[in-house]
This record gives structure tokens, sequence and C-alpha cells, in this order.
């Protein structure tokens, strides 16, 4: 068994990974923050092949996370990252055991989702119609739309910033999405959605040759960073949570259909969850929301 480069593992593990189980650009980009981070402690231990690699080093990089106050959910990922690519070294014959697939995940708790109030995202509507609609229409018409796709549909912000034109079928009522995993599922877009995207495909202006739904001013891809200070910009001055990100409005979407009846396995669809399990959080967080409620207005609470 040749004395193979810990960094060459790491390289030939994201390339399987991007190319033979076509994971999206930015699973892949954690797992390469993940396993880097893993090779610059190795570095330091002079531990620079890949058979050095056992599960004591695995430990002492776990140790040194906790110390370093990384969140249990953090070192849970990195294990889960390390893990892989030991089983992968293991498959591919460059190390005798794998004993890594031992070591237990760090205990966690399980954090409920941020989300705001239905009233909060009607607040948000009216308070950019306020500030755009006189003298910035064509920019209000397009916040008002990103704002709309992420929480009437239930999209990732990688997913909005993706969707191309034809990925619309407004004849049908729909959105075919290619979400994570390369893996493609149907929306459903209510009638007020697709106003609002009529709305706005109605002012913008483009190139023949640019297919994007939401483009940057060159016509390019919309960057998921923009869309994030969009949103965390006008979240702020309509709800106090912590969290102010492009995820909060689909938290929100996906526990407002809970709230309403929606039945958990279409929800589950809807957001493209490989499994139930991860869905359920929602129906955690809308119980909760169920007792404040109660809390706050039941005479016998």
């Amino acid at each position: 068994m040749s004395d193979v480069s810990l960094y060459s593992v790491i390289a030939d593990y994201l390339d399987s990974l991007k190319h033979i189980k076509r994971y999206s650009n930015n699973t892949i980009k954690s797992y390469n923050e993940d396993l880097s981070q893993f090779g610059v402690f190795c570095r330091k231990l002079e531990k620079t092949v890949i058979k050095q690699i056992d599960e004591k080093i695995v430990k002492r990089f776990l140790f040194e996370l906790n110390e370093n106050r990384y969140s249990m959910k953090s070192i849970a990922r990195k294990l889960a990252s390390i893990r892989g690519l030991i089983d992968f070294a293991y498959k591919n014959d460059l190390v005798e055991t794998n004993r890594v697939k031992l070591l237990r995940n760090p205990k966690t708790v399980q954090v409920l989702p941020e989300v705001i109030s239905v009233r909060n995202y009607e607040d948000l509507q009216e308070y950019l119609h306020k500030r755009f609609n006189e003298t910035g229409k064509i920019r209000y018409l397009k916040y008002k739309a990103i704002f709309e796709m992420l929480y009437g549909c239930s999209l990732r912000v990688s997913e909005l910033c993706d969707l191309k034109m034809s990925d619309l079928e407004f004849e049908k009522n729909r959105l075919r999405i290619l979400g994570k995993g390369n893996k493609l599922r149907v929306v459903p877009v209510g009638e007020k959605t697709i106003k609002v995207l009529e709305e706005y495909l109605g002012t913008i202006k483009r190139k023949k040759d640019n297919n994007y739904l939401f483009f940057n001013t060159n016509e390019g891809r919309l960057s998921t960073r923009v869309v994030y200070s969009i949103i965390n910009k006008y979240l702020g001055l309509v709800t106090d949570i912590k969290k102010k990100s492009p995820h909060v409005l689909r938290h929100s979407s996906a526990t407002h259909l809970l709230d309403n009846g929606a039945d958990i396995l279409a929800v589950k669809e809807i957001l493209g969850h490989s499994k139930l399990s991860t869905t359920q959080i929602y129906t955690h967080t809308s119980i909760e929301r169920i007792k404040s409620v109660y809390k706050k207005t039941h005479p016998k609470s």
C-alpha cells in the first residue's frame, strides 16, 4: 500500500462528489472547507499521508474544534466530511481499516428554525411598495418577486439564483427546480406569485441570450450574496429575529404551510427534502407557536 498524500485523496474525493455523486456546488464547497481545515490540522501534526490518519487524530481534531467553541452541529458536520473521506480511501484500498466510522457524533441540541409571521411578511411587502413603487418601480418589482419566490415557493437561495426562464411553467402553475444533489422537483406556484412574476417580467428588459429569471447589471446570474444582503436589510425593518437570511423565508413558508393544515409529505416534496425527519422539525416549530399563542391568550393557561 503506497504512501498516498492526504491532500491528493481529498482532491480525488471532492472530484468524485462532483462528477460521480453529482453533489451541488454549495455542498462541495462545504466539504472542501471542512476537509481543508482538517488537512491543515494534520499538517501541523506532520501527518500528511492518508494511511497515517486514524481515529486518534480525528478525535484530537474534534477536541480542538470543541476547545475553539465550534457548535456541536458544526463539529458533527466536519466529522461527517472526514468519515466520507476515510470511507472513500478505504473503498479505494488506500487504507487497511476504517475505524473512523465507529466514532460517534457529538450530542447536539435541536435548535428550532426562526420564522417570521404572516403579518411580518405583509408589513414587508407594504414597506417595499412605499419605498420603491413611486421612484424605483423596476427595483420594487424585482425585490417583490425575489421575496415572493423565496417565501411563496419555499426555495433555497441558490435555487432562486439558478432559476431560468425555461423553468417557469405558468400555464401549469408550477416551477421545475434543480435542487441539492441535482435532484429535479416540481414546485406549485400560486396565482398571487404568478401575478407578481408577470409584473416583474413585464417591466424588465433582457438580452436574447440571457435566460436567468433574476440577473445582475451585466445580465449574469444574480449572486446569492446580493440576495442575502437584500433579504437581511429589509427583514431587519419588520422583525427583530436574530437571523435575517433568505433561509428564514423558506423556514417561514414551511411552518405556515403546516400551520394551515398542509400534509407533511406534501411539504417534504415542495422543500425537496430527501428525509422526512428534516421536514419534521417544522412540525415542532408549529407546535411551539401554538403553545405560545395558548399561553398568551387562553384564560386557563
